[in-house]
């Protein structure tokens, strides 16, 4: 008999510390119970179950086989060792009395059991306590449960995050990747996922978009990232009570991570101002989306079905005297001469980002002299820039956010993110080993 009090004050405090059902700890602690037993008095080949009488403490312990025949298993020739057989292979697993029960035996103790049921036959009570060896095994096995039921809990709750943002503290940056406390559970922001230029205090909280959950040795690997476009848009949703509900919608966003965005947004709705209410009265809402990203500018301009107005606007802050169509994906902007360099932007920067942001061809030229093909005043959506794009059905057109500013494949961006998973894995295991070293010294004491 267990000290039922103590017993519960231990499942209540693991529940509470872990933030785990407190049914699945039981189950922890049973499973131990049950391996233990085993460990002491059973078989190798047998399927021990315990189950714990949470009122009085006793422990009943029963063995568990399953309904066979000759249809679900094979019968050992002699001389040939009963061993188990892995669920992947195509032969039949060899009968194995200590955990198979043929259908006929297996009536006479139930008379409506069938094929695939198991039976359990009562298990004589331990005669005293566990020795060493089994109390160890026992260790090990809730150990190991709770690991696998906090691994579950933890990817459970933040796959369905996928795509949105999280808040976490700066725990340490090694080697430019950032790692981050978000609470139950540790992400990594890889070096290429983070804004250019900016720097992460420990300590410092901030907000992650969480781009993949991914399998890890000790838990899930969470991967964050501060560059990518939808991060800014998750920012918007935050701050405009407008996109939250639907009444503005985002309909483009690229971005050059630390330097620029451009985000486009409509609204259907009549009386409302879809730039108006991202800007905010004296611009706070932008002011606070802004705050998070630090010197990164953004434009917000209202999207068009009509690529000239579109165009125009796009091309903010800048004032566009007239844009000409000269083909169904091409224009030609003239703009005043004090608006020549603030359209074109600090190495074609500005334009750049208009053309990924509407998918035309912009020539932008001087109004006093059209006809004076100016530097850096051409963009095409081919062009090799540092710009992600997202679409209304928010899928990623550009996925290059790399400073050199050279687009790639979605097959160079496929081997790109497979590398950095792999280096992500490689950083995390090295955690993991540390972490692992760490607690068998602390096992040990």
């Amino acid at each position: 008999m267990l000290d039922i009090k103590t017993l519960h004050k231990a499942i209540e405090q693991l529940a509470a510390e872990k933030d785990l059902d407190r049914q699945d700890v039981l189950d922890a602690v049973e499973a131990a119970l049950a391996s233990a037993y085993k460990k002491e008095y059973g078989k190798r080949g047998e399927i021990v179950r315990a189950v714990l009488n949470e009122k009085t403490g006793d422990v009943v312990f029963t063995q568990v086989k399953t309904v066979v025949d000759d249809t679900t298993v094979r019968f050992p020739l002699e001389g040939e060792e009963v061993v188990e057989v892995a669920d992947d292979e195509e032969q039949l697993p060899l009968y194995n009395p200590d955990r198979h029960i043929l259908l006929e035996e297996a009536k006479k103790e139930k008379e409506d059991v069938s094929l695939g049921d198991e039976i359990s036959f009562p298990l004589p009570a331990p005669e005293a306590d566990f020795g060493r060896i089994a109390a160890q095994t026992a260790k090990q096995v809730v150990l190991q449960k709770l690991r696998e039921i906090e691994k579950d809990a933890i990817r459970s709750e933040f796959e369905d995050k996928i795509g949105d943002l999280v808040s976490g503290v700066v725990q340490r940056v090694e080697r430019g990747n950032v790692f981050v406390d978000l609470g139950r559970a540790s992400g990594m922001m890889h070096y290429t996922e983070a804004i250019p230029g900016e720097r992460y205090r420990i300590g410092e909280r901030l907000k992650f978009y969480l781009l993949r959950v991914q399998d890890g040795g000790r838990g899930p690997n969470l991967v964050l990232s501060r560059s990518h476009p939808h991060f800014i848009t998750k920012l918007f949703e935050l701050e405009v009570p407008e996109i939250a509900d639907g009444v503005v919608e985002i309909k483009e966003v690229i971005r050059e991570p630390g330097s620029r965005s451009k985000v486009a947004v409509y609204t259907d709705e009549d009386g409302v101002d879809p730039v108006g209410s991202c800007v905010g009265q004296r611009g706070a809402r932008v002011m606070a989306v802004n705050s998070e990203i630090g010197a990164e500018k953004i434009d917000i301009v209202e999207w068009s079905e009509d690529l000239e107005s579109y165009i125009a606007a796009s091309l903010s802050p800048a004032t566009v005297t007239t844009v000409e169509l000269i083909g169904e994906k091409e224009a030609r902007v003239l703009v005043p001469d004090d608006q020549l360099s603030l359209a074109i932007g600090k190495r074609g920067q500005n334009v750049r980002l208009a053309a990924k942001l509407t998918g035309a061809r912009i020539d932008i030229r001087s109004q006093a002299n059209p006809e004076q093909v100016q530097e850096e005043g051409i963009a095409d959506t081919a062009d090799a820039a540092a710009a992600s794009v997202i679409n209304e059905e928010g899928e990623e057109i550009l996925a290059d956010r790399s400073p050199q500013g050279e687009s790639s494949s979605d097959e160079e961006s496929s081997k790109e993110e497979k590398v950095e998973d792999k280096e992500t894995e490689k950083v995390v295991e090295e955690e993991e080993t540390k972490e692992e070293s760490s607690e068998e010294e602390e096992e040990k004491e």
